[in-house]
C-alpha cells in the first residue's frame, strides 16, 4: 500500500489546541504589553509584532502539515548544519546584542534568535541519527558517545550565547529523545550526575555570579525582594491578587513595570492576574491536551524516526513550559525561558507552529484514531 493511501486526516485535536493557544497568546500579549507599548509611543506595537509572526508561523505551520517529515529524515545533516551556521552569525556584525547578551541576529528587515532554529534542528538531526542506529543505541562507542558529541555540540552552540536556561531545555529534550530511543540506563545515570555537576559548576561561576544570586533568591525571595528576589516576589504578587476569577482582562497592576517583560518571560503570571486560577488553568490543560496527543502521536507512529522526531517535539514544548511555570511560581531560580505559543516573540512562535505542522503531519501516518 502507498504512503498516499496510509495518510489520514491530521489531528484536528492537537490543531485545535495549538490555535487556541497561539489565540490566547495574542490577546495576552496586547494586554500585557500595553504599558511598555505606550511608552514607545504605540500601544499596539507587540500587537502587530504577534499578529504578524502568527499568522506567518500559521502559514508555516500549514506547510509542514502536508509536507511529509520523511523527507526531514533525508535533508537532516543539511538542516542541523544550517542551524549550527546560524548561531554563528551571533560573532558576525549580523549579531545583535540586548539586554547584555549577543542572541540575535539582524537580517535588517527583522531580527531572529538562533537557538530557536538551534533547537528544532538538533531535535530533527538526532532523531535520524538514532533511529539508523537503534541496534547499536546501548554501544557505549556506537551509540553513546556519538549522541552525546551531537548534544554536547547542540548545547554548546547554545551556551556560548550566554543562555544557560535554554541549553538546559534543549539538553532535557535531547535526552528525552535519547531515553526514549533505548540507552542504557547505567549510561544515562552517568549523565545525569555528570549534567548536575556541570550545572553546579555554571551556577557557581565567578565570571557569572548573577546565576548565584538568583539561586539564593530563589530559595527566599522576600529576603531581598527590592533587588534579587524582585522579579519572584512581583510574579507572586500577580498570581496571588488574581483569585479564582481575576482582576479582569487588561487589568492587571504588575504589567505597570513591576514585572520585567510581562508580556515574555512572565506572562503567565498576567494571566493568572487578569484572567484568575479558572484562566490560568485552562491554559495548563490546553498544554496537557496538546502534550498528551504529541504523546499519543509517538506512541501509535510505526516508524521510528517519526516517533522520536515526535517525541522531540513533544518533549521540547513539555520541557519548556515547565520551566516557565516552575519560574512564574517561584518553584526555581528566576530564568528568561518564554511561554512556548504564548509569549510574545517572533522566532519561537514561528518555530514553534512549523513544530507542532510537523507533528500533525506524523499525525496522518498514525493507525488510531484522531478525534
Amino acid at each position: 500500500m502507498s504512503n498516499k493511501k496510509k495518510k489520514k486526516a491530521a489531528d484536528f485535536t492537537l490543531l485545535l489546541s495549538t490555535l487556541l493557544l497561539v489565540f490566547i497568546g495574542i490577546i495576552m500579549v496586547f494586554s500585557s504589553s500595553w504599558p511598555e507599548a505606550i511608552r514607545r509611543n504605540d500601544g499596539y506595537y507587540f500587537l502587530k509584532g504577534q499578529i504578524k509572526s502568527s499568522v506567518l508561523g500559521f502559514a508555516a505551520m500549514l506547510f509542514f502539515m502536508n509536507f511529509d517529515y520523511k523527507y526531514l529524515k533525508r535533508f537532516s545533516r543539511l538542516i542541523y548544519i544550517v542551524s549550527l551556521l546560524t548561531g554563528l552569525l551571533i560573532f558576525t556584525p549580523l549579531g545583535l546584542e540586548l539586554k547584555g547578551a549577543r542572541r540575535w541576529v539582524n537580517l535588517g528587515f527583522t531580527t531572529f534568535m538562533p537557538s530557536d532554529v538551534i533547537k528544532i534542528g538538533s531535535i530533527i538531526f538526532l532523531a535520524d541519527f538514532l533511529s539508523k542506529r537503534k541496534d547499536d543505541i546501548k554501544s557505549l562507542r556506537k551509540g553513546t558517545i556519538p549522541a552525546l558529541l551531537i548534544i554536547g555540540i547542540s548545547c554548546g552552540m547554545i551556551y556560548i550565547q550566554k543562555s544557560l536556561s535554554v541549553t538546559v531545555t534543549l539538553a532535557m529534550t535531547l535526552m528525552i529523545v535519547f531515553f526514549v530511543a533505548g540507552m542504557k540506563l547505567s549510561h544515562l545515570f552517568v549523565m545525569v550526575i555528570t549534567g548536575c555537576v556541570g550545572l553546579f559548576f555554571a551556577i557557581t561561576d565567578k565570571d557569572h555570579a548573577y546565576r548565584m544570586r538568583r539561586w539564593t533568591a530563589f530559595l527566599d525571595p522576600f529576603a531581598d525582594k527590592t533587588d534579587s528576589g524582585w522579579q519572584a516576589v512581583q510574579s507572586l504578587y500577580a498570581l496571588g491578587s488574581g483569585g479564582l476569577f481575576g482582576l479582569g482582562l487588561g487589568k492587571s497592576r504588575q504589567k505597570f513595570f513591576y514585572i520585567p517583560e510581562p508580556y515574555n518571560d512572565f506572562i503567565f503570571s498576567i494571566i493568572g492576574e487578569e484572567l484568575g486560577f479558572l484562566g490560568a488553568l485552562t491554559v495548563i490543560l490546553l498544554f496537557v491536551v496538546l502534550i498528551w496527543r504529541g504523546i499519543r502521536i509517538a506512541l501509535n507512529i510505526d516508524d521510528l524516526f517519526g516517533c522520536l522526531l515526535a517525541t522531540g517535539i513533544v518533549g521540547l514544548i513539555t520541557v519548556q513550559t515547565l520551566i516557565h511555570l516552575a519560574v512564574v511560581t517561584s518553584s526555581m531560580p528566576t530564568t528568561g525561558i518564554p511561554l512556548p505559543l504564548v509569549s510574545y516573540g517572533g522566532t519561537s512562535l514561528v518555530v514553534y507552529m512549523s513544530s507542532i505542522g510537523i507533528l500533525l503531519n506524523i499525525s496522518k501516518y498514525v493507525k488510531t484514531d484522531r478525534s
